[in-house]
This record gives structure tokens, C-alpha cells and sequence, in this order.
């Protein structure tokens, strides 16, 4: 079963609160990140991981009626949180796929302290087979 885990991050001013972290903060964030990555490449469960641009780069697009896309801002003054990045694991049972969240939670902020960030889970479906 695959799920993507969806890491979001606090309302902002459009920018990641990590760009004012101290170097050593950040460092320590990104190697935990990177050896949460390698974990789960070498237990077979990662099928893809990435981290997302600020959401202050976002557009957001719709259908134009006159054929090309309306392109703006996104409408981010209202959201609560914001993607920062997400995971695609591939798991035996929903419950480790809770757990890898967990973990993902848990990654350290300043002062290494965990952030306990909120990340939601679901489960990626396929579509139904087409009748040829």
C-alpha cells in the first residue's frame, strides 16, 4: 500500500520560519531529514521524498475561459499551514506508515528541540482499470 505523508508547516508571512533558524538548527534539520530519506531507501519503503518552494512562490491556477490559465498568488493569507514537503512510502500496513509519520513529526527545530510537526497521511489510490 502506498500513502504520501505531508509535512506541513505553520501559517507565515509567505516564507519558511526555518530561514531564520541558526546554521547548526538548520543543519541538524536537514541531516535528520536526509537520514529519515536513507532509512527508508534502504528498508525499501521510500518511493519518493522532496521538499516544496516557500509558499510565498505558489500560483494558483484554474481553467480560463479564454483558454489560457489565470495564474495568481495563491490564497495562502487564509490557510492555516502550508505544504513544506512530502514522502511517498510504500508499506505493509497503514499503521507503519503512522509510524514513518511519526518519526517525520518529531524532526529536531532550535535548539534541537522536536517541532512535532503536524503530517498527514493518506493513502495514494489508483485508478480504476479501464475497459479496453
Amino acid at each position: 500500500m502506498r500513502y504520501m505523508l505531508m509535512m506541513h508547516a505553520p501559517r507565515g508571512t509567505g516564507e519558511y520560519q526555518v530561514t531564520s533558524w541558526a546554521p547548526d538548527d538548520l543543519k541538524a534539520h536537514i541531516g535528520f531529514m536526509r537520514n529519515l530519506n536513507k532509512e527508508l531507501t534502504q528498508s525499501g519503503e521510500l518511493v519518493d521524498a522532496q521538499g516544496l518552494s516557500a509558499p510565498g512562490e505558489a500560483k494558483l491556477v484554474r481553467a480560463g475561459k479564454s483558454g489560457a490559465p489565470p495564474v495568481t498568488d495563491g490564497v495562502f493569507p487564509e490557510a492555516k499551514e502550508f505544504l513544506a514537503g512530502y514522502w511517498i512510502v510504500d508499506v505493509n500496513r497503514p499503521e507503519r506508515a503512522y509510524e514513518i509519520a511519526a518519526k517525520a513529526s518529531s524532526a529536531p527545530g532550535p535548539g534541537g528541540k522536536p517541532l512535532i510537526i503536524p503530517i498527514e497521511v493518506r493513502q495514494v489510490m489508483s485508478a480504476p482499470p479501464v475497459d479496453v
